[in-house]
């Protein structure tokens, strides 16, 4: 049984996954303790097993090596590009991942991207709408829920726009290549993404959409 939670953006330093037993638990930090100091909590174990499922991708351009065979890269883009044109469309996916109902909100970007987290980056699609921020995993991952059921579940995240203050790039302070975007809240989370196809252009279009919102 495949289900889809996500972790919702909220006033303070916690994020509800929400499902029958209504955890709690805290977001992922920065990538790297040389930008941020980082912060620990019990959805650590959860991110370690979708890692174990990561591990089959390759990173691009050199910001994450995780996969053995550029071949599987390109099976799994082509595996995600299906499933964009079954359900219709970009637009579609970001419905349905965020059950979108407000006819109001548009999706104005997508790209794929890599979100960091404690154990490590998670391949997806970053979306930008109007309203909101929000990242979904490219591949579900299995998780055991307090009851014990497996369940196979999506690692989403959403940011209303106007909860950001801003997005910076920073770069790698060993490897000067490597490149991400940093995304701060009001309350001072740090949200950091790589792995962009075109770098400079999503951190303009983030930048952009940040702007017009506040």
């Amino acid at each position: 049984m495949e289900q889809h939670k996500k972790i919702c953006y909220k006033s303070s330093q916690k994020a509800l996954l929400p499902d029958s037993t209504a955890s709690q638990y805290q977001l992922m930090p920065s990538p790297s303790k040389h930008y941020s100091r980082n912060r620990h909590s019990g959805v650590n174990s959860v991110i370690t097993k979708m890692i174990k499922i990561g591990k089959n991708i390759q990173g691009i351009r050199d910001h994450v090596k995780l996969g053995p065979k550029l071949t599987e890269t390109v099976k799994g883009k082509l595996s995600l590009g299906a499933k964009i044109l079954q359900v219709g469309g970009v637009d579609k996916v970001f419905e349905r991942k965020f059950d979108i109902r407000d006819d109001n909100e548009k999706l104005l970007k997508a790209s794929q991207c890599y979100l960091w987290t404690t154990a490590g980056p998670i391949a997806g699609l970053l979306f930008i709408s109007n309203n909101r921020i929000a990242f979904c995993s490219e591949r579900s991952i299995k998780v055991t829920s307090p009851s014990g059921k497996l369940l196979k579940v999506h690692y989403k995240v959403m940011i209303p726009l106007g909860k950001i203050k801003r997005a910076v790039e920073i770069e790698n302070a060993k490897k000067s290549t490597r490149k991400y975007v940093k995304l701060l809240t009001e309350d001072n989370f740090e949200f950091w993404f790589m792995g962009f196809l075109s770098h400079q252009r999503n951190l303009e279009y983030l930048q952009q959409a940040i702007h017009q919102a506040n």
